[in-house]
């Protein structure tokens, strides 16, 4: 097993320096940096617009998307503040169009309310909700169907790190939750890599660490659906992500952004983070 596992990850390397040696600038110089601030569940409705305006305000002009994620109560009031720019996310979504599901938000009453952006598969829901996972793969079919993007999450916890076996783990997720999806149209899906072990720890992946997972990424997109479409997709970061690290984060080879939590709750401190991803275009 020893000698297998060895053999396996040196030849993945070798794939990766490969996937760098062809890695076509230009294309990537082209994907617009998208930074998501997810509020979890944080900010009263009534603090919401001044919070919201002033994460506008301090991003706008930086050439970066900015997708602001509220609590479901927040969205209506927020909807003004939209622009090419500054889109609006959701939390979540119901995997069904409509029906007797009791407290379900389907994809068309948020793109009612004026949202592009749906975050699916967060760690914090696979974990508080472990039917969750079998449900990913219909809620990116119903957002895609209805026209929204997704905003999707993978990532692995300690144990599975420590064990050496992210690559697989994450592998495994991303084919299962994508198994319905024959088409990719990477101007629709964003991939955010989120650690577990980091996220709310202040911990935070490593150059090489937060590097070697987005090529890995990457490497199976261009498997699965070619080039072009892995190219095409933008890849973020999210695990912790603060104005302090946020500019090592944004000088690594293949981080097209960041999806922020806690740092998103200051203004000050999430402009920070958008400017890093300014300062280093992908």
């Amino acid at each position: 097993m020893m000698v297998i596992g060895r053999t396996r990850i040196a030849a993945f390397r070798a794939a990766i320096c490969k996937l760098r040696l062809n890695f076509d600038v230009k294309e990537q110089m082209m994907k617009r940096p998208i930074v998501a601030a997810n509020w979890k569940m944080n900010v009263l409705p009534s603090e919401a617009c001044h919070l919201a305006e002033q994460i506008r305000h301090s991003t706008t002009g930086l050439g970066v998307e900015i997708v602001l994620a509220p609590p479901y109560t927040h969205l209506a009031l927020l909807s003004h503040l939209r622009s090419p720019q500054f889109s609006l996310g959701a939390q979540n979504v119901h995997n069904a169009n409509s029906g007797a599901y009791t407290s379900g938000i389907s994809v068309a009453m948020l793109k009612d309310l004026q949202v592009e952006y749906v975050i699916v598969g967060h760690s914090e829901r696979r974990e508080a909700f472990p039917s969750e996972k079998d449900l990913i793969s219909d809620k990116i079919r119903a957002i895609l169907e209805g026209g929204l993007k997704v905003i999707y999450c993978c990532g692995e916890n300690r144990i599975v790190r420590e064990s050496g076996k992210e690559l697989d783990f994450v592998a495994s997720q991303l084919a299962y939750d994508f198994r319905a999806v024959k088409l990719w149209e990477p101007d629709n899906v964003v991939i955010a890599y989120e650690p577990i072990w980091a996220i709310g720890t202040g911990l935070t992946a490593s150059p090489e660490q937060a590097g070697t997972m987005h090529t890995a990424i990457r490497l199976w997109l261009k498997s699965h659906f070619g080039h072009e479409n892995a190219e095409g997709t933008r890849i973020i970061y999210g695990g912790s992500v603060k104005g302090s690290n946020a500019s090592d984060l944004a000088a690594i080879d293949g981080i097209d952004g960041a999806l922020v939590g806690g740092a998103s709750l200051s203004a000050s401190e999430f402009s920070q983070i958008a400017r890093a991803f300014r300062t280093h275009p992908q």
